[in-house]
């Protein structure tokens, strides 16, 4: 038995990992895309990979049409190490029927998710599908519903991320969707609902592919994809980078992580180790003049001191930047204003990319630094039509609800509503600096003396002396953060060089904060 079970098991294996043939393979290759198997083996350690039900066949309701059945049902299931760290994986192989999923293949997606849930570890989700096979109905569609049921039991509990590697259709969509991070490949990713035939058919309107689901769409416009990548070798080693930054379930810290048992030359260590950059002043990055533009992001590095910065949705939303970075040899999450796009004023987009970024942080345990330089939420007809009111809220809800450690930095503008938002003091931050030139206030100087000095300057013999000197008198009096800190809503004003060591303390006090949760809701209703 051993002579003639041996070679047919290790047939069956070759025979499973050829897909859907060699052609089919050639053709994959041809387009520039790995096979299943090779992304596995790119993604994880060497000689990790440990397949689960392989041997798992096609179901009869597909064979009848296909005239043929294949081993593993166009998928690729099993755990392995990234890093040391143990993860599970599915990747789903486009050789075979199109990558389509039926029956069996959700099966297999469904038992690997379930066990990455009780195993407590990570899971990323390889997409390369056609959808829903068609040649099993009923079967396919339920088949998604198991997987998504899944992806909600497992949010906030472990980390779930899917990378788009080709077509990603109809249903297929949902699942990256409820991952909480979605990586797609330049000219390579297509993710939309409706494909343009369908889209001509029933609304009267021709949309290519890309038109429709393209890296440009969802890494700009509509921001489903949070990682765009210029091919699948920099996708497969951003994803691995980005778990360097997150704990393997909710109970662990991501600190935990960096200072455990790993072997030192993998992950972050590579960037605590590092020798720190030079640091820049505070002053030569951030222009006194309130009207003068800068990118936030030279800010952010020169907290840092290294290169850590990991940044999430970077060409979504460019008002706001949020990514997670090494400081002080910890996982943060930073959440800033970028005054060089929009002038740092929220909008409907900025507002859900922050907030969806605060609640991840606040779910795996990494503690919050924003960074604020905000004139208000963004004015307009198109943004209240859009619901700005409802997506700002979510900002406030984010914020208020996160138990993580919360430092904020007002480190110019700070007016209105957007001020509220931005994880003031009031807020449920447990921790407020301002730097000197930090302007808190209903609105700016030159908006506010225009409303409450409008009839003393137009009744005035040279009407821009005296709005000059009304609006110096307003900053004197109101657009500065010294009143803020005399009511106790900004904890101290600090300096620009006091600024990196002060805030490495503050995370150090913070390390041990404790909230006690006591509660008879199930949960409450955030505005989406």
């Amino acid at each position: 038995m051993w002579n003639t079970q041996i070679p047919k098991t290790l047939s069956l294996r070759k025979r499973h990992h050829l897909g859907g043939g060699q052609a089919r393979i050639d053709k994959q290759h041809a387009k520039g895309k790995m096979t299943a198997l090779e992304r596995i083996h790119y993604l994880l350690d060497p000689d990790s990979f440990h397949e689960m039900n392989s041997f798992f066949r096609t179901s009869e309701d597909s064979a009848s049409l296909m005239k043929e059945t294949f081993l593993g049902d166009g998928v690729i299931c099993g755990w392995g190490t990234i890093h040391g760290r143990r993860v599970c994986v599915a990747s789903e192989d486009f050789t075979v029927i199109g990558g389509t999923l039926g029956e069996v293949h959700a099966k297999k997606i469904c038992e690997i998710q379930d066990l990455a849930y009780e195993m407590r570890v990570p899971i990323i989700l390889l997409g390369d599908s056609g959808g829903a096979r068609i040649e099993e109905g009923i079967l396919s569609l339920s088949g998604y519903g198991g997987m998504f049921q899944r992806h909600v039991r497992a949010s906030g509990v472990i980390p779930q991320i899917a990378a788009i590697l080709g077509p990603c259709s109809g249903g297929a969509s949902y699942s990256p969707a409820l991952c909480d991070f979605v990586f797609m490949v330049k000219e390579l990713s297509k993710m939309c609902l409706t494909g343009p035939a369908v889209v001509e058919s029933v609304i009267g309107i021709k949309a290519t592919l890309d038109e429709l689901g393209g890296t440009k769409v969802h890494g700009e416009k509509s921001g489903v994809a949070h990682v765009v990548c210029d091919d699948e070798k920099s996708c497969l080693d951003s994803i691995k980078k980005l778990l360097t930054y997150l704990p393997d379930n909710c109970s662990k810290e991501a600190v935990q992580e960096l200072q455990g048992s790993h072997s030192p030359s993998s992950g972050l260590a590579h960037l605590i180790k590092q020798k720190p950059h030079a640091p820049k002043r505070f002053e030569d990055l951030v222009p006194d003049n309130s009207r003068h533009a800068y990118d936030v992001h030279g800010v952010i590095q020169n907290i840092l001191l290294n290169d850590s910065f990991y940044e999430i949705h970077r060409d979504f939303a460019q008002n706001a930047v949020v990514g997670f970075g090494v400081f002080d040899g910890n996982v943060i999450g930073i959440v800033a204003n970028n005054p060089i796009s929009l002038g740092g004023a929220i909008d409907c987009n900025a507002a859900d990319k922050m907030a969806r970024f605060i609640r991840f942080c606040d779910c795996f345990g990494i503690p919050l630094l924003t960074l604020v330089d905000v004139p208000a939420f963004f004015p307009g007809p198109q943004q209240e039509q859009s619901g700005i009111i409802r997506h700002g809220a979510k900002i406030l809800y984010a914020y208020s609800e996160a138990v993580v450690p919360k430092v904020t930095l007002i480190m110019r503008k700070a007016y209105g509503g957007a001020f509220i938002a931005m994880n003031c003091k009031m807020m449920s931050a447990d921790v407020v600096y301002a730097w000197p030139i930090a302007e808190i206030a209903v609105m700016g100087a030159e908006g506010a003396v225009r409303i409450i000095n409008r009839h003393r300057i137009e009744q005035a013999e040279d009407p821009q002396a005296e709005y000059e000197a009304c609006k110096k008198a307003y900053e004197e009096q109101f657009s500065n953060p010294f009143l803020a800190a005399e009511k106790g809503y900004v904890d101290e004003i600090i300096l620009p060089e006091e600024t990196v060591p002060r805030l490495c303390e503050t995370f150090r006090m913070l390390r041990t904060k404790q909230i006690d949760k006591v509660t008879m809701r199930r949960h409450g209703n955030m505005p989406l």
